[in-house]
């Protein structure tokens, strides 16, 4: 695709230190964009700019949006204007729905629809007024269908497709694509640590654990980061302008 691809923008991936937003900040860094790794941990942010990954980084929680307005002011003034917004950062609990409490649920949507939401705000008018912008939502297969056990998180991307197709339509015509990605389970931290839960939770072994997830997948794979990352970069080219307001599953078949 030329490495080239992405000169002159600068993109800003929440959730960059790590799994598929590092490997999304990456991507889009050898397509020769400016790229600013955001995210609660200093040290994997630093060593995501130390590794070639990403140009800079900035420190905050995206569920405090007066730090994340902040921290996204000091990315503009280090290295321009944000031209593409990826909103990845996010995080799955696991309960059944009776032992699933508010406060769960509210964790769920700050994190995985609130962040995304206080991401886009402050860089939309910009984007508008420059009349160029690509915002890419990572959400995930538990936003297109029903999952056991994640009843909260499954509400929580739910409503980031549904963020996602309503924005979209509202800045179609100023030159802004606006859609999600939805990964199956993917080979991240994220995976471990579910891993993790089921292997206290039932004393599988980590391989019955990984079997047992896979059982869905018609591939009989998980999903590598690098994979969502492919899509990420094509959604940001010029020949993707098309394409806005869509939730692209990438799950091995699985539906």
């Amino acid at each position: 695709m030329g490495t080239a691809a992405l000169a002159g923008r600068h993109a800003l991936v929440t959730g960059g230190g790590r799994g598929i937003g590092l490997a999304v900040a990456r991507m889009l860094k050898e397509a020769g964009a400016t790229v600013t790794v955001l995210g609660r941990t200093s040290a994997s942010l630093k060593a995501a700019v130390a590794s070639g990954a990403a140009t800079g980084w900035v420190e905050a929680d995206v569920t405090d949006p007066g730090r994340l307005g902040a921290a996204i002011a000091e990315a503009v003034a280090a290295r321009g204007e944000i031209d593409i917004l990826i909103n990845n950062a996010g995080a799955a609990e696991s309960a059944s729905f009776v032992k699933s409490e508010p406060a769960l649920f509210e964790r769920m949507m700050a994190l995985n629809l609130m962040g995304a939401v206080h991401a886009m705000r402050p860089v939309l008018p910009g984007m508008a007024k420059r009349g160029h912008g690509r915002v890419i939502n990572i959400a995930s297969t538990a936003g297109l269908k029903g999952y056991a056990y994640v009843s909260a998180y499954a509400a929580a991307k739910h409503a980031l497709v549904g963020l996602t197709r309503s924005v979209a339509l509202e800045v179609a015509a100023q030159g802004i694509t606006v859609n999600a990605l939805c990964p199956g389970y993917a080979e991240t931290d994220l995976l471990r640590e579910s891993l993790a839960r089921i292997v206290a939770r039932t004393g599988r072994s980590e391989a019955e654990a990984r079997a047992e997830l896979l059982r869905g997948n018609p591939q009989g794979r998980f999903i590598q980061p690098e994979e969502v990352a492919a899509a990420a970069l094509f959604l940001c080219r010029p020949e993707a302008s098309a394409i806005t307001g869509q939730a692209i599953a990438i799950t091995g078949g699985e539906f």
